[in-house]
């Protein structure tokens, strides 16, 4: 598993930035934590957090018949993506379940597909199987360009303060960033992130990250692993493919509707999901689960309602909530027992349902719903 551009520079101590503890994250040797993760969490939240996306994968896809073929292939809509413009995705099988799941993003003259560089190998392979006699040409360019994350509600003034302008840009609006400094500039590319904190991804050139990051600490930012976004992400109900989303599992179970157009046309596995759709509602549904206390929760745990197995746990995390520490769940329950408030054990642990995605101010909110499920 290779190291990040950013770990890969020997240089990434300077000003005492370099990480506590690496991992494996996403397919990348990642760091997992610069300080105590539950600080670095408070920063993404509440402040701002930097962050290494270095396990994030680019792929480039040329020609003329890049946009109908790519349309064809993801459950989303490429046809009317206007440039400068991204959507979430999946890919599928024939039979419906996810193979993959992946941002593509309209740059004009081509398509930028980006995703976990943990998921590369298989969408390669199925970009290859489906091109026949198409104008596409496919380039894993992972190596040639690299990303850092920012997160948190002082996001922009960071960026401002670190010489980098940034334009209004809507969710997963993508374009240049303007230098407002007197110094040696970086080249970047800013997307604007999907979630509902307000967040930001700065694509560069491997050989300009570490001064990037340095210049962002140094305007204010703090330096986050991957155990804190780890936290933010179950905090924010996102699933994370190969860990809540498996290519067992179907789009509708996934509640991602955002990944779904249903009036986009033909592509690989539609036949199943309009099936599900025009028949009525799948049998299960990804949604939270919030308890009291820091009992640790693993994943693959089942979740039982008077002792009738009902659903399974797939991450978890103990999170510092407004009046302590909680124990908040992803996982898939029947649909029935899916309303929230709904008191079920996840194992020997009492637990409340609460829906997704987390909104602001949810802390007191899951606080509430802990207390009835204790």
């Amino acid at each position: 598993m290779g190291l990040t551009a950013l770990l890969q520079d020997k240089d990434l101590d300077a000003g005492g930035s370099a990480p506590r503890e690496t991992g494996e994250y996403r397919g990348a040797t990642s760091a997992a934590r610069f300080a105590d993760p539950r600080a670095e969490f408070a920063a993404l939240r509440e402040g701002c957090g930097l962050y290494d996306l270095g396990y994030r994968a680019k792929v480039s896809l040329t020609g003329a018949d890049r946009i109908r073929w790519l349309n064809g292939m993801v459950t989303n809509n490429i046809r009317d993506l206007a440039a400068g413009n991204g959507v979430y995705a999946f890919l599928l099988n024939p039979q419906g379940h996810i193979l993959g799941d992946l941002y593509a993003y309209n740059r004009g003259d081509s398509i930028t597909v980006d995703t976990d560089r943990s998921q590369l190998e298989t969408i390669l392979a199925t970009f290859d199987h489906y091109i026949i006699m198409d104008d596409v040409e496919v380039k894993d360019f992972s190596n040639e360009i690299t990303a850092l994350g920012i997160s948190g509600p002082k996001s922009r003034s960071v960026l401002r303060k670190a010489g980098i302008a940034v334009a209004e840009l809507q969710p997963l609006q993508i374009a240049d960033a303007t230098c407002t400094c007197d110094c040696d500039c970086v080249l970047c590319t800013v997307v604007r992130g999907d979630v509902a904190m307000e967040s930001y991804e700065l694509w560069l050139a491997p050989a300009e990250v570490r001064k990037t990051w340095h210049a962002l600490l140094a305007a204010g930012a703090s330096p986050v692993g991957y155990e804190a976004l780890e936290m933010a992400r179950i905090a924010s109900g996102i699933p994370r493919y190969g860990v809540d989303i498996r290519e067992r599992d179907l789009p509708q179970e996934t509640e991602q509707i955002r990944a779904v157009n249903f009036n986009k046309g033909c592509y690989v596995g539609q036949e199943i999901v309009e099936r599900i759709r025009s028949r009525g509602a799948v049998h299960r549904k990804f949604t939270g689960f919030v308890s009291n206390g820091t009992i640790p929760i693993a994943a693959g745990t089942k979740i039982s309602v008077s002792e009738k197995e009902v659903g399974e746990v797939t991450s978890a995390a103990s999170l510092p909530l407004a009046t302590g520490e909680r124990t908040v769940a992803l996982g898939y329950i029947r649909r029935e027992f899916a309303a929230p408030g709904h008191e079920v054990a996840i194992g020997s642990v009492k637990a409340s349902v609460v829906s997704l995605p987390i909104p602001e101010g949810a802390p007191q909110r899951l606080d509430e719903l802990a207390h009835r499920g204790a």
